[in-house]
């Protein structure tokens, strides 16, 4: 029997997932990220009834997304073609069902704290490091509900260590926010690339930084200032919330002993004598988006509450 199902809309792919009552994926589909909007809603609208048709009866939906919604319902985005409008509002109308949309960092971390690499813990914090920065925090099997400015969670907009900056003579760059000097602007994946060519001149993908950062002396420095920015972040948010186990997902958690390098650069910075939480890979892989918005939006009673 179908429980729930969940949307995980990212910027190059748009996947619904059917869940049972064990949440083991019972279907799934997957569709391109339309490039416009209207295409966008269309193509979103259509996932739900197919959804609904599969599950062959009304069950919740969740739509777990990169950014957050205005307090007026309009998106706040950098990778999606919604900044602006009213994405949430216009699917639920044009689907003709509720929605629950929920921040694709949260699902994650709801996802992984109840089924994957967090389970058994009793506070855990998932941080996304990919394109952009973010996390969510879970605690008691509960995903930590969001706040009245609704920004919680947004941890690659909390500011860039002043120390590593000046330390390596970088300047503070300018965020898609609007702030300057936010943390994803350096640990992000566009963010490592330009620690790479303010200190090597070179233009380098993360990829290639990776692949040369053992037989690469100026590339190993660009490593060792990208962990250095990444565990002072670790710090503040440990220092902050005090999780038990910290689940790293996105496309920079697969570089080989990312858990192991930050471990390391965490406890150096950890007051002395403090100890610090397991960092561990996420285990959901693509399934942890989908399941997680599906939970929240079982959670929320399918109603269109933002999670």
């Amino acid at each position: 029997m179908i429980c729930a199902a969940g949307i995980d809309l990212g910027g190059t792919k748009s996947e619904v997932q059917l869940f049972d009552q064990q949440w083991r994926q019972r279907d799934v589909r997957r569709d391109p990220t339309p490039r416009t909007y209207p295409e966008l809603v269309e193509l979103l609208a259509t996932q739900v009834h197919w959804a609904l048709e599969r599950a062959q009866g009304s069950v919740p939906i969740g739509l777990g997304a990169a950014g957050l919604l205005y307090p007026d319902g309009t998106s706040f985005t950098a990778n999606l073609p919604v900044k602006g409008q009213t994405l949430l509002d216009d699917l639920i109308r044009s689907a003709g069902h509720s929605v629950t949309y929920v921040n694709d960092c949260r699902a994650m971390a709801l996802s992984e704290a109840i089924y994957g690499a967090g389970r058994g813990y009793t506070t855990v914090m998932a941080l996304i490091l990919g394109t952009g920065v973010g996390g969510g925090i879970v605690q008691h099997g509960r995903l930590l509900p969001a706040g009245p400015s609704g920004t919680g969670g947004e941890f690659g907009h909390m500011p860039a260590s002043a120390l590593v900056a000046q330390s390596n003579g970088l300047p503070s760059r300018p965020c898609g926010c609007g702030r300057l000097g936010c943390a994803e602007t350096y640990i992000a994946g566009p963010g490592m690339s330009a620690l790479a060519l303010h200190l090597t001149g070179e233009q380098l993908t993360p990829e290639q930084i990776v692949a040369r950062r053992h037989s690469d002396e100026a590339i190993n420095e660009v490593w060792a200032v990208w962990v250095s920015f990444t565990a002072d972040l670790l710090l503040s948010l440990v220092q902050v919330v005090d999780p038990d186990v910290i689940v790293l997902g996105g496309g920079l958690s697969q570089i080989p002993g990312v858990c192991e390098a930050l471990s390391k650069g965490l406890a150096a910075t950890q007051i002395r004598g403090f100890g610090i939480p397991r960092i561990v890979l996420a285990e959901g892989g693509d399934a942890s988006g989908a399941r997680g918005a599906a939970m929240a939006a079982l959670a929320a009673g399918g109603s269109q509450d933002h999670a």
